[in-house]
């Protein structure tokens, strides 16, 4: 279940991986999002019922789900990225490096300085170093006395993040992971040949666009810039001196992300607020307002490339993706401001058959992501969760005890059978039904223990929070 609370929508998506392994979409629910800002979630109240709203939508959608955890996106200005190297001597050089060297060399990262009121949300390994052996993508079989390794370090602060937590929380959900909106969404619309090549993901969403950077199969960095969607309707609310709301369903109906696509003799009629008269305004004049603000974005994400020094080594160019990719022409405006090639990112590449056009969309990028990180997880072994009973997800420890109790179960009942055949006698029969109903009588308090026994160990296991 993926889950991406946004700054103008929160989206609620349920999927299951197909025996091809492409991703079936179980349930889909979306409201608009209040009480976010940029990112950032400013009032709980008002976010908790978005979330409430987007998961109920989500299982009128399907009501077989059930759905007790979820993965859920994070971004806003506050994120923050570094590069850290981290290095482990082993003592016995004969044994092969295994994961839990690795794991162990990733955990000792989280112990780093951080500046105060910052929180890791997630780190990646980059690269590896076995002595003398460098650009190692992974370790696991080799020998060596030393192994070190970059990584890269993703920040945020605690109390936003403690806010998205406990605004899960109170939806009656518990939170898996959280992960980056830019990481997730480049799940969703990449592939390896793409990562080869060198791609930068940018994620237009409503409140901040999110960046994220690949090169030789590497992540290199990471960026969130606080400028995307909203800024540009308020450019035109205020460029025009019109509504918020119709300033909206400007930029969504006859924005153009570059003046070339407007039309130089088309105009749009406003309607007058409280008995004015309406105002008409120009397609070229919109359009300015739009490639103005999306110039500016494009911008900040040539600097991030610039800063890592890559801007000639991303073959791949620029993926778009988010609500913001949905401009017309913005792809033409992209390739004339970075000099790059642009293209649209779209999920329908992890996506089975069958589905609705409307997840087909550069905005559901993340949310679709997250579900791919969260299978990701579970097939490293980072989750422990069986599927059973449909769409149920159950622990393992659960599901082995509830075995053995049922097989213990039926041992009972096999036990306790008393036949009782054609050729007895009266007396026999009567005494045989007899014994029959006191042993179904030890047989009901034994099944009564065991299920006390069973409840005890679940309690014991899951205790009330």
């Amino acid at each position: 279940m993926g889950l991406d609370i946004g700054t103008t929508k929160v989206v609620a998506i349920a999927g299951r991986k197909n025996e091809f392994g492409k991703l079936e979409i179980l349930g889909f629910g979306r409201a608009d999002s209040e009480g976010v800002s940029h990112g950032v979630v400013m009032n709980i109240e008002q976010c908790v019922q978005s979330v409430e709203l987007a998961m109920k939508r989500c299982l009128e959608n399907n009501p077989l789900l059930e759905i007790n955890e979820v993965y859920v996106g994070i971004a806003g200005r506050h994120i923050k990225s570094m590069q850290l190297q981290g290095s482990r001597v082993r003592s016995n050089v004969e044994v092969e490096i295994s994961r839990e060297d690795t794991e162990k060399l990733l955990q000792d990262q989280r112990r780093s300085y951080l500046p105060s009121g910052d929180q890791i949300i997630d780190i990646i390994a980059q690269d590896y170093t076995v002595d003398n052996i460098t650009n190692i993508v992974d370790p696991v079989g080799m020998s060596g006395v030393k192994i070190s390794a970059n990584f890269h370090v993703i920040t945020g602060d605690s109390t936003a993040i403690r806010n998205i937590k406990r605004c899960v929380d109170r939806s009656g959900l518990r939170t898996c992971d959280l992960m980056l909106q830019p990481l997730a969404s480049a799940a969703a619309v990449m592939n390896e040949e793409d990562m080869e090549a060198g791609v930068a993901i940018v994620d237009i969403g409503g409140g901040t666009t999110d960046v994220a950077i690949f090169c030789d199969g590497i992540l290199r960095h990471t960026a969130v810039i606080p400028y995307a969607g909203v800024n540009i309707t308020t450019d035109i609310q205020s460029g025009l001196r019109v509504l918020k709301a119709q300033a909206e369903q400007m930029k969504v109906q006859f924005g153009v992300a570059h003046v070339s696509g407007a039309s130089a003799n088309s105009y749009i009629t406003i309607p007058g607020l409280r008995g004015l008269p309406a105002k008409e305004v120009t397609m070229v004049n919109l359009a300015h307002i739009i490639q103005a603000r999306m110039e500016e974005i494009l911008e900040y994400v040539m600097f991030h490339i610039r800063q890592v020094g890559l801007e000639h080594r991303l073959n791949g160019g620029i993926i778009l993706t988010g609500g913001g990719a949905r401009l017309k022409h913005i792809t033409q405006l992209t390739e004339y401001v970075t000099g790059m090639g642009a293209r649209i990112g779209y999920p329908n590449e992890h996506l089975a058959g069958g589905h609705s056009d409307v997840l087909m969309s550069p905005m559901y990028a993340t949310c679709i992501g997250l579900i791919l990180r969260g299978y990701h997880d579970w097939e490293e072994g980072r989750t422990e969760f069986s599927l059973v009973e449909g769409n149920r997800l159950r622990n393992p420890q659960e599901q082995q005890q509830e075995e053995e109790a049922e097989e213990e179960m039926e041992e009972i009942v096999q036990e306790h059978q008393v036949p009782v055949t054609a050729d007895s006698s009266a007396d026999d029969r009567m005494e045989r039904i007899k014994r029959k109903q006191d042993n179904m009588k030890q047989l009901f308090n034994r099944l009564k223990g065991k299920f006390m026994d069973l409840f005890d160990d679940l309690d014991e296991d899951h205790p009330l929070e």
